[in-house]
């Protein structure tokens, strides 16, 4: 019984913890022309990587119900779907590298395009049961056609800190971007921060709640209504350690947001 209270305790804490974390976010983020929110691969990252000697197939799949509808150089995002095909292989328990092939499966009037390609390494430093947080890190170079993405080289640098204990979990990636080409390749970094909880309601289901927000350069966030900042209940399917099964509805709360995304990832891990 006090094994039990103690360990109701714990997770009590650690959930006090995270919404200490998440409410300094969103201070942050409210605080002050932001979107530049990934919209192919809806993912907050976890702090594991990809083991040594095997490799991940992931495909990341975007339907945008409701989305922007002006017209401008970029196609409006309003009933686009986007296919995203990612593999990454691990190069050693701490080091991985991933390739991702990015499209537009369908694009009003437009049919499917190729929108370009990533390149992503990342690695972890090693767990760490004295502190909150595990960590890992990850560097992704995109490149992207200006009809989809006016900067069309960027740079995203992402922490990831994860947290598990018990059936809770929490990870938060406090996002920064740079466009090396393209219009803003002259302002500061972007904030775009993205959290995830969840809670395991069976060995197999976990519900939760994915964040993501754009405020704008790191040294003069945009207006509230020029973010962008979306929740998503998520639903995760453990079946397997090889498999990764992810699936979400979101919606936007500002008007530079996306209104209505509807997201899935579906991985497997194979072995050689």
């Amino acid at each position: 019984m006090k094994e039990t209270i103690g360990g109701f305790c714990a997770v009590t804490r650690a959930i006090g913890r995270a919404v200490a974390v998440v409410v300094f976010i969103a201070a942050l983020a409210s605080a002050s022309p932001a979107n530049a929110q990934d919209l192919y691969e809806i993912q907050v990252y976890p702090y594991m990587t990809v083991p040594a000697g095997r490799t991940m197939v992931e495909v990341h799949s975007n339907y945008f119900a409701r989305g922007t509808t002006d017209v401008g150089p970029e196609f409006p995002l309003n009933h686009q779907s986007h296919a995203t095909l990612e593999v990454t292989h691990g190069f050693t328990n701490y080091f991985e590298c991933a390739g991702y092939f990015v499209t537009a499966a369908h694009v009003p009037g437009e049919g499917a395009r190729v929108v370009g390609g990533r390149i992503r390494p990342r690695f972890r430093f090693r767990e760490t049961p004295n502190l909150f947080f595990n960590i890992s890190v990850s560097f992704e170079f995109g490149f992207q056609e200006a009809e989809f993405e006016a900067n069309t080289r960027t740079l995203e640098i992402r922490p990831i800190l994860e947290h598990e204990q018990g059936r809770f979990y929490l990870s938060i990636n406090p996002v920064v971007g740079k466009a090396l080409r393209g219009p803003e390749s002259g302002e500061a970094f972007d904030f775009e921060p993205s959290v995830k909880t969840a809670w395991n309601v069976t060995p197999i289901i976990a519900a939760g709640v994915e964040y993501y927000g754009a405020t704008g350069p790191i040294t003069d966030f945009a207006p509230v209504h020029d973010q962008a900042h979306m929740i998503f209940p998520t639903i995760d399917l453990d079946v397997s350690p090889d498999w990764e099964l992810n699936f979400g509805v979101g919606r936007g709360f500002t008007d530079a947001s996306q209104r209505w995304v509807i997201k899935g990832i579906v991985g497997y891990q194979f072995k050689h």
